[in-house]
C-alpha cells in the first residue's frame, strides 16, 4: 500500500483486513470451519486483493458485500446478546467499509455541485 494513495483506500484496506481477521477468529472455534472461512473470510480477502491490486471496482463491490456484513451484525447484535462485541465489531467494520468506499464519490458529488 503506498504512501500517496487517498486515505479513504488506506481505511477501506484495513477495514477488509480487520473484518477478515474478525470472521477468522469469531468462528475459529464453529464446527463448520471452511464453510466460514469460503462464506465469511474468503470474500473480504479477495476484495483486499482488488483493492490493493487497483482494481477500480473493488470499492464498489466492497460496499455492496459490507450492506450484507453490516445485516449479518444487526441480526446477530439482536438475536445473540451473548455473543459481546463479534457482532458489533463487525457492524462498526462494515459501516467504515461503506463510508470509506463511498467516500470519494461523494467528495466528487459535492464538489460538481460548488463549482
Amino acid at each position: 500500500m503506498s504512501a500517496a494513495w487517498p486515505a479513504s483506500k488506506r481505511v477501506l484496506a484495513l477495514s477488509l483486513a480487520a473484518l477478515a481477521a474478525l470472521y477468522l477468529l469469531w468462528h475459529r472455534s464453529d464446527p463448520h470451519f471452511l464453510a466460514a472461512l469460503i462464506v465469511f473470510v474468503a470474500p473480504p480477502l479477495l476484495l483486499l486483493g482488488g483493492v490493493l491490486a487497483g482494481l477500480r471496482s473493488a470499492p464498489l463491490w466492497s460496499g455492496i458485500a459490507a450492506l450484507f456484513w453490516f445485516s449479518h451484525g444487526v441480526m446477530y447484535a439482536w438475536s445473540h446478546p451473548e455473543l459481546g462485541a463479534w457482532p458489533w465489531a463487525s457492524i462498526a467494520l462494515s459501516l467504515a467499509v461503506v463510508f470509506s468506499a463511498s467516500l470519494p464519490g461523494i467528495r466528487a458529488r459535492f464538489a460538481r455541485r460548488r463549482a
